[in-house]
């Protein structure tokens, strides 16, 4: 009797999901090592950056509205994360936005020159093609999923 076997070059069909829940949870791994180096919890540099993505300021509510929605936070929640974002000098609030304070602009460029460091080193073999590509896939992916929602 003859065995047929796949060869191992047949793509399994929508591998995805575990694939890209194994690599979030060994990439995490590594950013809670950063932020420990700078003492900085990992919703303060989600929020940091939430803020950066949406273009560095933004009034408080607009804020407050998108850490909810990215972070699934109940505004509460979120309301309080902006203000010990604030007392912790790490945002400015005038003329009715938020900014990134200097300090905090400090606190984001040392985390993310760690992290430029090891990404570095992570993704040296990879053709940066095949890297564009997957960014382009995950954000198109995270878009019509939170369609979905």
């Amino acid at each position: 009797m003859t065995e047929t076997r796949t060869p191992a070059s047949t793509p399994v069909q929508y591998p995805i999901g575990p694939a890209v829940g194994m690599a979030e949870a060994v990439l995490s791994k590594l950013l809670a090592g950063v932020l420990a180096e700078t003492s900085t919890s990992r919703p303060t540099y989600l929020a940091i950056q939430r803020l950066v993505s949406i273009g560095g300021q933004a009034t408080r509510d607009e804020y407050i509205a998108d850490l909810g929605e990215w972070l699934d936070l109940e505004p509460p929640k979120a309301s309080e994360l902006a203000d010990s974002l604030l007392a912790a000098g790490l945002l400015t609030a005038a003329d009715g936005a938020v900014r990134l304070s200097a300090t905090g602009a400090e606190l984001r460029a040392r985390v993310m020159d760690s992290v430029r460091k090891i990404s570095a080193r992570l993704y040296e073999p990879f053709d940066p093609a095949d890297l564009e590509t997957t960014v382009r896939t995950l954000e198109q992916i995270t878009i019509r999923a939170r369609e979905l929602r």
